[in-house]
């Protein structure tokens, strides 16, 4: 089975770069935008997409997000709509696409039949927040059945073997989480960031994408220079809801998108 996430990886770190993993809200403003948002993202260069699912009650998010999942809730959104969306999209590209969706909706969704439905669609991974590794046997095994990879956080309170843990049930990458928070809030510190990195490194082959906190291309360019992949998440979905009323809104968010990756890729090393 050949899966887009770490063939993407792979062919990255080949090329010295780090992924930039792009967030938005699924239905935020509405489906349709959502629809035509992902060709543009990845055109502007973002290596994989991250799609939210729309929650009520979302703890791992910070304002920003939530109010973008009580729009995409107003609009209509859920998986019964995000995967006949990813579907039409797979018509027209190949871009890996992960799921970041808290675990009630799998549940009420059922969780095999989920697991198989998403990736028919073309999902590759599944981020579920608010389910750790050791809770994740309902969903594990139909996961690995379908060929869904899971993909799960750590963070800064990690302790070493929890590190070692995680890292060998994480597939496709591992989620780091910069901070102890909730999305939206500042990155402080990006030399401790690179600290745990390497310890991450040392217990993991997987790759380490670093999350919550990267909100500028010189965020993204410092964040890029330790870790495999930049998530940059709150930073996208404002410029969402600054522009949702705007006939330009793709090419807004796709101009934000193409400073990171540009601030990215600067100092990247030429390859041989």
């Amino acid at each position: 089975m050949t899966f887009r996430l770490d063939h993407t990886f792979s062919r990255l770190r080949d090329r010295g770069e780090a992924a930039l993993i792009t967030y938005v809200m699924a239905g935020d403003p509405s489906l349709q935008e959502t629809e035509q948002l992902v060709p543009k993202l990845e055109e502007a260069g973002a290596d994989v997409i991250e799609l939210g699912v729309p929650f009520s009650d979302p703890i791992a998010d910070g304002p920003v997000i939530q109010q973008a999942a009580e729009r995409a809730l107003r609009s209509g959104t859920s998986l019964r709509t995000i995967l006949p969306m990813v579907s039409r999209l797979r018509q027209i590209t190949q871009i890996p696409i992960v799921l970041m969706a808290y675990y009630n909706s799998i549940h009420a969704f059922g969780t095999e039949r989920f697991c198989r439905e998403a990736v028919a669609a073309g999902i590759d991974g599944l981020i579920v927040p608010d389910m750790p590794p050791d809770e994740s046997g309902p969903l594990k095994e139909p996961a690995a059945a379908s060929g869904l990879q899971l993909i799960f956080l750590l963070a800064p309170t990690s302790t070493e073997q929890r590190r070692a843990y995680v890292a060998r049930q994480s597939k496709g990458f591992l989620y780091y989480v910069s901070l102890t928070g909730i999305t939206g809030a500042k990155l402080s510190n990006v030399a401790e960031v690179g600290r745990n990195v390497e310890k991450i490194r040392k217990v993991s082959a997987t790759p380490i994408a670093v999350g919550f906190g990267v909100a500028t291309p010189e965020d993204a360019e410092k964040v890029a220079a330790v870790a495999d992949g930049v998530i940059v998440g709150s930073a996208i979905v404002k410029q969402v809801a600054a522009h949702r009323q705007d006939a330009r809104l793709v090419e807004h968010v796709a101009g934000f998108v193409h400073s990171l990756k540009t601030a990215m890729t600067s100092r990247r090393a030429p390859q041989n």
